[in-house]
């Protein structure tokens, strides 16, 4: 009987867990990286406070109908293809395997470092809880709390963090429901007015700001798709989940944006929220419910940047498996734990990053918050809204070799119109770049930022051109999953291996 090497991969081990999420759980993924708590005591604030506008509730209504656009074809696709890869794996099918390859060198940083910049925030939040109880702690102890749990629960089974998920979610979307209630029961001058909701500023120069940061409050929302492998009849769940992981995100938002309005008066709001900045929720609705109710949300504002943290950290180690599966990262990336399915090495990966990262800046002494995570979220926004963009166009051009039953909305039209609205989002955010980042106009960053997503990207182009020469077997399994294939659905929605292309110099067009 021959022995088994104990160094050779079990085949477990180049698979995730199987069957693990349903619906709810991967809802609960979706909503809690687009954290809608910290947008709403966060950005929502702030940009009522920096920009001045009462436009904020229809900004949040005009981003969640683009995403929404951009959702149609997204969804559609993932009835096709089952990869934890997601936005690599679908740029990879639709605009090519080396344009795939840029991709993923630009999904690696964005998600990671976005979820490194939430432990800025974290930490920032949690010192200053503890704080008001008389405990004095600086934030970066809160923070690597914060980042043990998340490593340890990034190495056990994905049902686990569903379910913490779901309750930290649960209770979140409870404290913002009664906030939201609190405020429209007492409205400014003793009416409501829906006047926020008018599109007409939309139309002005300041609109450009306000989308840009409104689609940044959705990020995050996609990682249901990166959940596809582990979830139970991914053809359904993952459509389904991404769905309702938009309209969560954007009716809470936007319903709370719009609250605010009310009960300070549309006129008073920009001045209320200058004045009050990150406590302006609490501020509104402090005059109205008991103190308990108001600590319970300061403390599930915490609780939703640790969702947000968990989510992510499950988005880049799944990306790294993705990739180290296919031989695009050393192949250590592509196993899973044998017990759990979790994928090891990128979760481990991600945590080390994480925790040299909070070395440096507890040894800095910067502000956690300003340097830590608003830079480090802006940054890796524009790296996801990157990734949205390119994955409208490989939408159209996957559905363009063959519309797999799917209808003209789905596989042209809608995808079409979202790249063309997208195309506007991205520019205006490149262009205005070094606002987002508050610094002015002499300052680096502000052309820096995006000039490095074009060289990492360039990077991902020429390793993919490297492999195509050198490792042409390599090269074909790029985007298709386990052994060089990838799970499609034929059009008996069974699924089916497709084997990848034969091996040789004119196999490759792209």
């Amino acid at each position: 009987m021959t022995q088994k090497d104990p160094f050779e991969p079990d085949i477990v081990e180049r698979a995730l867990a199987k069957n693990r999420l349903g619906v709810p759980s991967v809802v609960f993924f979706g909503v809690a990286g687009a954290a809608p708590l910290t947008v709403i005591i966060g950005a929502i604030s702030a940009t009522y406070a920096i920009i001045g506008s009462t436009a904020v509730p229809v900004a949040y209504v005009a981003v969640a109908a683009i995403l929404s656009l951009f959702t149609v074809g997204f969804v559609a696709m993932s009835r096709h293809i089952v990869n934890s890869g997601a936005f690599y794996s679908y740029i990879s099918h639709g605009l090519g395997r080396m344009v795939g390859v840029g991709a993923a060198f630009v999904a690696l940083p964005a998600y990671s470092v976005m979820q490194i910049g939430l432990y800025g925030l974290f930490g920032a939040a949690a010192a200053n809880i503890l704080a008001a109880f008389g405990v004095v702690t600086p934030w970066w102890v809160c923070a690597i709390a914060a980042w043990l749990i998340v490593t340890v629960l990034g190495l056990l089974w994905v049902d686990l963090s569903g379910k913490v998920l779901a309750v930290l979610l649960v209770l979140e979307i409870s404290i913002v429901l009664i906030y939201d209630l609190t405020m429209l029961s007492h409205p400014h001058g003793g009416h409501i007015t829906f006047s926020s909701f008018n599109p007409a500023p939309l139309l002005t120069p300041v609109a450009g700001s306000l989308l840009v940061i409104a689609i940044a409050g959705f990020v995050g929302f996609e990682a249901t798709v990166v959940l596809s492998e582990e979830a139970k009849d991914p053809k359904r769940t993952i459509a389904r989940a991404t769905h309702w992981a938009v309209i969560i995100a954007a009716f809470m938002c936007s319903i709370s944006a719009w609250a605010m309005a009310v009960t300070t008066g549309p006129e008073n709001i920009a001045s209320t929220a200058a004045e009050h900045q990150t406590d302006l929720v609490f501020f509104l609705v402090g005059k109205h419910l008991p103190t308990p109710l108001i600590d319970l949300g300061y403390l599930l504002f915490l609780t939703s940047v640790f969702a947000a943290l968990l989510a992510f950290h499950a988005a880049v180690a799944r990306y790294q498996f993705a990739l180290g599966r296919e031989g695009v990262l050393p192949s250590g990336f592509g196993r899973t734990h044998p017990r759990t399915g979790a994928p090891v090495a990128g979760s481990i990966t991600q945590s080390i990053i994480a925790i040299i990262a909070l070395g440096l800046y507890a040894v800095s002494g910067l502000d956690p918050l300003v340097y830590l995570f608003a830079w480090m979220s802006t940054i890796g926004g524009l790296g996801v809204l990157i990734l949205m963009w390119a994955t409208s166009a490989a939408v159209i051009g996957f559905f363009a070799r063959g519309r797999r039953r799917e209808n003209v909305w789905r596989a042209f039209i809608a995808p079409f119109l979202s790249f063309l609205l997208l195309s506007v989002v991205l520019t205006a955010t490149v262009i205005g770049f070094g606002e987002l980042l508050q610094v002015d106009g002499s300052s680096p960053f502000q052309w820096l930022i995006p000039v490095l997503y074009c060289g990492v990207a360039l990077i991902g182009f020429c390793w993919a051109a490297i492999m195509r020469a050198g490792r042409p077997e390599v090269y074909a399994q790029i985007g298709r999953g386990t052994d060089g294939r990838v799970m499609l659905l034929n059009d008996n929605d069974f699924p089916r291996p497709m084997h990848a292309d034969p091996v040789g110099a004119r196999s490759y067009p792209y």
